[in-house]
């Protein structure tokens, strides 16, 4: 069986069972795995091309049938010069088409994460393969072979995160801004006070959102968190739609988790609610016409408060870089603020020692109250002098 053949075949038999993430990243391994695993690398056909071809149509089961002539050209010609399954027995092989998953178009090497990536879902098509009969052994690295290119750490960049002046400049930018920008507003407002993930805040509905009456003492709101909508391009997901609605990320089925929202937030929900005459069962935050907010939308947004209001040299750095550094400086200043990992952990929708992994280089400001605390514990005892 050639390798084209039976990547294909892995592709259908795993389809249903995963996500639009998994199948867009499944895709993206492959190609560059059947890419490495030809007998002569195409010279009448565009790289870019090839790569199309084999990412877009021959590994998505639902458009493979509808491909476009030049596609059909092209998968042909990949599956008459693929080299067979047993290639995968020449380490020489094995070497070539981790250096393929390894290695961004432009030559240089991926990020340390992508290649892990990579690296995890062809462990996944080697059991397969074994599972099938086609390989006797999985050939990839073990152990620490397997490892030594490709550790990576979850802990966040200190310098990504922001300080509340620069917070708060960035959402009186958005708040301002012309079009959508109260929405917009209320958006980041509520990713910034609570610490949400930004595919958790589109699919939040109005009624997912409890709400002090105004002259209530107690002016915290509350968010129900209980979905997520990624956005993963419709032409991997089941609906044909951009979004993708699924369960919350490392829970349960159907398990939700609430957030506390500062009475800032809940001022600025208040009011959004209102102006937009939003009702129970609605979107809390829509797009122009009503749907799900894109995140074309939302990142170019932030990107025009960042470029607006940060200095030029804090612009190019890390400084709140991506929309989910709002969510970052939140769970940080939580921890900074004395709240016991458990329940910001339980706010935030992780794990306590993934949420030490991921922030614990952040946590600062608490290293005068731990010296009194050391202090007050004494030193060691005199003892007589034996002379």
């Amino acid at each position: 069986m050639s390798w084209y053949a039976f990547a294909v075949g892995y592709v259908d038999a795993r389809w249903p069972e995963l996500g639009g993430n998994s199948r867009k990243n499944t895709a993206k391994t492959l190609t560059a795995a059947t890419i490495a695993l030809l007998r002569v690398q195409p010279t009448q056909f565009a790289p870019v091309a090839v790569r199309t071809a084999l990412r877009e149509w021959a590994f998505n089961a639902t458009r493979r049938a509808d491909a476009p002539r030049d596609v059909v050209t092209i998968l042909r010609w990949v599956e008459r010069n693929s080299l067979p399954v047993s290639a995968w027995e020449e380490p020489e092989r094995v070497d070539e088409v981790l250096r393929a998953v390894d290695t961004r178009l432009d030559g240089k090497q991926a990020a340390a994460w992508s290649r892990k990536r990579h690296r995890r879902i062809l462990n996944v098509v080697m059991k397969h393969a074994i599972r099938r009969r086609v390989l006797r052994t999985n050939p990839l690295p073990k152990g620490k072979e397997s490892t030594t290119v490709t550790k990576t750490s979850n802990a966040v960049d200190k310098r990504s995160l922001m300080n509340a002046d620069q917070a708060a400049a960035l959402l009186d930018w958005i708040r301002r801004r012309p079009r959508g920008g109260k929405r917009l507003h209320a958006f980041f407002a509520t990713l910034y006070y609570c610490g949400l993930r930004p595919e958790e805040a589109v699919a939040m509905r109005v009624e997912d959102v409890t709400i002090p009456g105004p002259d209530a003492r107690d002016q915290w709101c509350e968010l129900l968190i209980h979905t997520a909508t990624p956005e993963v391009g419709k032409q991997w997901t089941d609906t044909g739609e951009i979004h993708e609605e699924r369960d919350l990320k490392g829970r349960a089925e159907g398990e939700t988790r609430t957030a506390p929202g500062h009475p800032a937030l809940t001022r600025i929900l208040r009011q959004h609610i209102e102006d937009e005459q939003l009702k129970p069962g609605d979107l809390l935050f829509q797009g122009e016409t009503g749907g799900i907010l894109a995140g074309s939308v939302i990142r170019r947004a932030w990107r025009s408060a960042r470029k607006a209001v940060l200095p030029p040299h804090v612009f190019e750095s890390p400084t709140g870089k991506r929309v989910y550094d709002n969510r970052h400086t939140r769970l940080t200043k939580w921890l900074n603020d004395g709240i016991p990992p458990a329940q910001v952990a339980e706010w935030a929708g992780n794990s306590v020692p993934v949420l030490l992994a991921t922030y614990a280089r952040c946590v600062d400001g608490q290293l005068p109250d731990l010296k009194k605390r050391l202090e007050a514990a004494g030193d060691l005892p005199e003892l007589p002098d034996g002379g």
